[in-house]
């Protein structure tokens, strides 16, 4: 019987659809053949076949399937897309994630590389070396690092990331070998927003940068998910390929900071928060309310005085602890001093954001003096206290510092740049030639949005982050005069460098911080490029 003639379109449809789907039958059940002959296993078989990993000549591995606990990788975009960006490509990000369930992962994936990096320059991008590592390793399973850490000779590590976003975390902090990512393409010296559409899975290339020169050998062992098809060529060469579950990564337990391969010591950005998209919501809302209240904050700092401001500042959120030694002699006078020495008192304090010193005046009730290594000109104009630059020439600094001391009470932080994690960087010992009345200061400070400091950022910026947080907090603690037996330099008995040392050490105990040789020029050649001077390009 013939088909009716407006059955035929649907007819044909169906023919196209039905041989479509025994293609892809076909294909599905080829590749499941193919898979079962790469002897796929379940990640947690991995220790009971492998208790010796020292014998496995490669591990290849997936660093967000097989590594981290997220498979989400929205948050990093939003990082990159609000440090490297603004704040108007992050809130575009933002509204498009919605868009993310409604097409493929690799889709997504695009359209985040393309909102995140069009227009971003090459040479200037810092985000993968400064910001991310610290997320990254956050994130990493403790179980899947151990794995790691046992691996043999050789490890590699696959990405459908960018390159420039995994590089420096895989290498410098996972002691990683060799990293295979995504290539960005580049116009002009800036980033297109286009990603190569395939990674370079060339396998010479393990070669080039270190690999196993025999490739295919039965030593060879990857690791990704059961979410994720084997499609990348590099899986093909591995004698037994482990799966990670999603219910192995629920109980997966978060690599703790004291088995960092490389300890976390500097950082950038302004985030002080992974921005999942909950954590992106609050930043949003709470935006426009913090930065009135951080205008309505520096007002009350500046203009009112401290019995005054400090209940008010309360009230508004900031969170003040002090502690004071039991004793009062950190504040008197020794009489028994030469007149020829310096009247005031000289406060040593390390340094967390650029308030520590307004922060101290709050403590005491007083204003004081304060040198600083470099402040930006708002800075300069809002600072209710008296501020200083330092000309990083000794002599100069020395005489202007007792100077300084001749008129009242000042404040230094030796350290010369702000460090957010437990550590004390260097102390210049300057501050040990001036003057024999020293009190240490130790400091510590909390937010739990902004971070209030920046090496690679508008520094005239760095106070109102901090304030923008809906409640910041700080502690400061003073401690007891350093003796004169150990802070006399003058006589030859005591180095400036011994009295600096001991400073350090009497903060870090209070603080529970590790003391480190790490300079200021240190930092800002990691997280910068440059080292730190004014008139530095920063990124």
């Amino acid at each position: 019987m013939p088909k009716p003639f407006f059955f035929k379109p649907f007819f044909f449809l169906y023919r196209i659809f039905f041989r479509k789907s025994k293609r892809f039958q076909r294909s599905a059940s080829n590749s499941h053949a193919s898979q079962s002959k790469s002897h796929i296993h379940a990640f947690d078989n991995f220790a009971h076949r492998y208790p010796d990993l020292k014998n496995l000549s490669l591990i290849i591995f997936n660093m967000e399937e097989a590594l981290l606990k997220s498979s989400s990788l929205f948050p990093y975009f939003m990082l990159v897309a609000f440090e490297a960006g603004s704040l108007l490509r992050a809130f575009v990000l933002f509204l498009l994630y919605p868009l993310m369930f409604l097409v493929s992962e690799e889709v997504g994936l695009k359209i985040m590389v393309m909102v995140c990096f069009f227009g971003i320059k090459k040479e200037s991008f810092r985000i993968g070396r400064a910001v991310l590592p610290k997320f990254f390793l956050e994130d990493v399973g403790l179980e899947s690092f151990e794995v790691l850490q046992r691996a043999g000779k050789k490890k590699v590590g696959v990405s459908n990331l960018p390159q420039v976003l995994i590089e420096t975390f895989l290498k410098d902090y996972l002691e990683i070998d060799v990293v295979i990512g995504r290539e960005l393409k580049v116009f002009g010296g800036y980033f297109l927003g286009l990603m190569e559409e395939k990674k370079n899975t060339n396998l010479t290339i393990l070669e080039e940068r270190g690999g196993h020169d025999k490739m295919g050998s039965s030593d060879i062992i990857g690791i990704t998910s059961f979410n994720q098809c084997l499609d990348d060529p590099i899986f093909s060469y591995c004698k037994d390929v482990y799966r990670v579950r999603s219910s192995d990564k629920r109980s997966w337990k978060n690599l703790p900071k004291e088995k960092y391969p490389k300890k976390l010591i500097f950082h950038d950005g302004r985030l002080a928060l992974k921005p999942t998209p909950l954590e992106t919501v609050a930043i949003f809302m709470w935006a426009p309310v913090g930065f009135v209240l951080a205008v309505v904050r520096i007002l009350l700092g500046i203009s009112l005085p401290y019995e005054v401001s400090s209940p008010l500042l309360a009230f508004t959120g900031l969170r003040l602890t002090v502690r004071t030694p039991q004793t009062e002699s950190l504040v008197q006078k020794d009489p028994r001093l030469p007149n020829d020495k310096p009247k005031g008192v000289l406060y040593v304090c390390n340094h967390r954001t650029l308030l520590d010193p307004l922060y101290l005046c709050f403590a005491m009730g007083k204003n004081l003096h304060a040198v600083t290594y470099s402040l930006s000109k708002m800075s300069e104009i809002l600072a209710p206290i008296k501020t200083v630059r330092l000309a990083r020439n000794r002599q100069q600094d020395q005489d202007m510092m007792k100077r300084l001391l001749s008129q009242g009470d000042l404040v230094v932080c030796p350290e010369g740049t702000t460090c957010r994690e437990p550590y004390l960087l260097r102390f210049s010992p300057l501050f040990s030639e001036i003057s024999d009345e020293i009190v240490p200061v130790a400091v510590d400070s909390h937010v739990s949005m902004f971070h209030g400091t920046t090496a690679g950022g508008l520094k005239s910026l760095d106070p109102v982050f901090f304030l923008l947080n809906p409640s910041p907090i700080y502690t400061v603690q003073l401690l007891e005069k350093v003796s004169s037996e150990v802070s006399s330099c003058r006589d030859g008995s005591t180095s400036r460098f011994d009295v600096a040392n001991y400073v350090q050490r009497e903060l870090g105990k209070v603080l529970g911080f590790e003391c480190t040789k790490l300079t200021r020029r240190e930092k800002y050649l990691i997280l910068a490029g440059n080292e730190g001077k004014a008139g530095c390009k920063t990124a």
